[in-house]
């Protein structure tokens, strides 16, 4: 497994921690949290660090946030012990419930990280990681009051080692192929993915694709110089279908530190990042408005 994936990190982790004892009956201590996004008070347009303490804890690597369309159901992946999981929370008689682990392979796979919950609600695609089947992309669909037991992904994009899906509006999806170190694309085919294409961008990977197609988000190194840091940046695809150049998301998201790992919410008006500032080089969870793509999108198009 590449260590470019950043996914499956070993963290000591104390076994006081969060997400150590998020399966417990005990939840007395957990804060009530009410209202969308969390309980979270929404960002403007400087980040802010997403559910501190309880999402983004000190000392433990976490990301991939995504949320189900509806907002009433959260996912995010922490790396816990040197192994990755799923947690979820559900919004439930208007209080979001204290995290805990899906376990959506049921311990048959070791890791299980990058959800993402599908903009018709109706599947979760996650990847795995496991030494005798390294980094897979499955799925679960949504039963009435659960989901269905994994299904590993039958398509040409698990013939490599890939990883980070995203699904786009139409149900094509997006992901990155680890093997050969680029952004990928399967078109959905009445369900099926019977074709893995390049998506043609210049550089960047551990991208998001926006549900109408119409921009990527990836992380990269600055000016594509593998002796700096990463930032996030974005291509608008062009009238001809192309995609614009790579734009830097600017100081309003980038800093001099590393930042990575970009998903948005299904209703287009957050972006989450990692950024690694904490001590030791673990990120923290941000957030922030998309208005920042947005004056991007009309600067780019307007010059």
């Amino acid at each position: 497994m590449k260590v470019t994936t950043l996914l499956i990190l070993t963290c000591t982790v104390s076994l006081l921690s969060v997400f150590a004892q998020a399966d417990s009956e005990n939840t007395a201590s957990f804060p009530i949290l009410e209202g969308p996004y969390f309980g979270q008070k929404t960002p403007g347009l400087t980040p802010e660090i997403f559910a501190p303490g309880i999402v983004s804890v000190d000392g433990i690597y976490e990301g991939d946030v995504t949320f189900s369309p509806d907002l009433d159901e959260m996912y995010f992946s922490p790396a816990i012990k040197g192994h990755s999981y799923v947690y979820f929370s559900k919004l439930e008689n208007k209080k979001w419930t204290k995290p805990k682990k899906a376990n959506f392979t049921k311990g048959k796979i070791s890791d299980e990280f990058s959800p993402f919950v599908s903009l018709s609600g109706k599947r979760i695609y996650f990847a795995t990681y496991d030494p005798i089947a390294p980094l897979k992309i499955w799925y679960v669909n949504r039963l009435v009051d659960s989901w269905s037991d994994a299904i590993l992904l039958d398509s040409p994009i698990n013939n490599d080692d890939v990883v980070r899906p995203t699904e786009a509006k139409s149900g094509d999806l997006y992901y990155v192929n680890e093997s050969k170190g680029k952004m990928y694309y399967a078109a959905n085919k009445n369900g099926k993915f019977p074709e893995v294409r390049e998506v043609g961008i210049a550089y960047g990977s551990l991208g998001f694709i926006s549900p109408s197609q119409d921009f990527l988000l990836v992380e990269a190194h600055k000016e594509n110089d593998k002796s700096k840091d990463k930032d996030i940046y974005v291509y608008f695809k062009k009238k001809d279908g192309t995609w614009s150049i790579p734009i830097n998301l600017g100081n309003a998201v980038n800093s001099h530190y590393r930042e990575g790992g970009p998903t948005m919410t299904p209703d287009g008006k957050y972006l989450f990042f990692n950024r690694y500032n904490e001590k030791g080089g673990l990120p923290n969870i941000y957030w922030v408005s998309t208005e920042i793509i947005s004056q991007l999108k009309t600067a780019y198009f307007n010059k």
